[in-house]
């Protein structure tokens, strides 16, 4: 008899266990996902919209143990970098990440494509608008555009350009992809404008204007303005834009992250 119970009990731990199994194996998605299918691991950045900035800098870095690191910056409003690190979670179709913060509060969803991610609003679904491009994060390395990137000067006429311990502002612009407008500043002054992207690498800036300050640290300015007006086309490698008239380069760039 008690050897008859032990069959039993042994039958019964058998069964739960491989309908557990099965269970388990359910929840893993079936066929090509984002999760499984594609090299999703590593660094992704993106310039977002703010209401009261230049834009949010980010970047997230993903790790294949499921942690992850977050960099945040307002730019045009603090120098402070925000970080935070966490774990995140895949939902069950293998599509989606989760963000989970040191406490394991979600507080961020993301999309997972080819090289992208795309940022989910609260019911996690993709961000649709006018503004939905602006919502993207994109891998680095895989990242061609030159809009919504905060582009910081770094050579003038092959001079190199160094920013003066008492210099409030570095010489930088961003070109806004959805208004077509350049907003930056000279080192000195703020500036705004407008700039079309036609044809192959071909770039026009126009309607410049900036504020009345007075630059007596900034001698580069006049000439910056200079280059902007002249520019017809650029090239870009990497993480540096070049801005040039025919053949000859004028400045270069460096797209600015942490």
């Amino acid at each position: 008899m008690i050897k008859a119970l032990r069959v039993i009990v042994v039958l019964v731990f058998i069964t739960s266990s491989c309908k557990s199994k099965q269970q388990s194996q359910q929840q893993i998605p079936i066929g090509d996902t984002s999760q499984n299918s594609l090299d999703w691991n590593g660094v992704y950045r993106g310039l977002l919209p703010c209401a009261d900035c230049e834009g949010i800098l980010m970047e997230l870095k993903l790790h294949s143990d499921l942690t992850y690191e977050l960099s945040s910056q307002y730019q045009g409003a603090t120098n402070e970098i925000f970080k935070e690190k966490g774990t995140f979670k895949w939902n069950d179709a293998g599509s989606k990440i989760t963000l989970l913060g040191d406490e394991n509060d979600a507080h961020r969803q993301y999309q997972v494509g080819e090289n992208m991610l795309f940022s989910l609003d609260g019911d996690g679904n993709r961000i649709t608008g006018d503004l939905a491009e602006m919502f993207i994060l994109r891998k680095k390395g895989y990242d061609y555009s030159i809009t919504e990137k905060y582009w910081k000067l770094q050579t003038l006429n092959g001079e190199p350009i160094h920013r003066k311990e008492n210099q409030s502002k570095e010489a930088h612009f961003i070109l806004k992809s959805h208004t077509n407008k350049v907003n930056g500043n000279t080192g000195c002054n703020g500036m705004s404008g407008s700039y079309t992207l036609e044809g192959e690498n071909q770039i026009k800036f126009s309607q410049m204007l900036t504020t009345r300050m007075a630059c007596m640290d900034v001698p580069y300015e006049s000439e910056f303005l200079k280059v902007l007006q002249q520019a017809d086309h650029y090239s870009l490698k990497a993480d540096t834009l070049t801005l040039k008239t025919a053949d000859k380069p004028l400045a270069t760039f460096v797209a600015v992250w942490f």
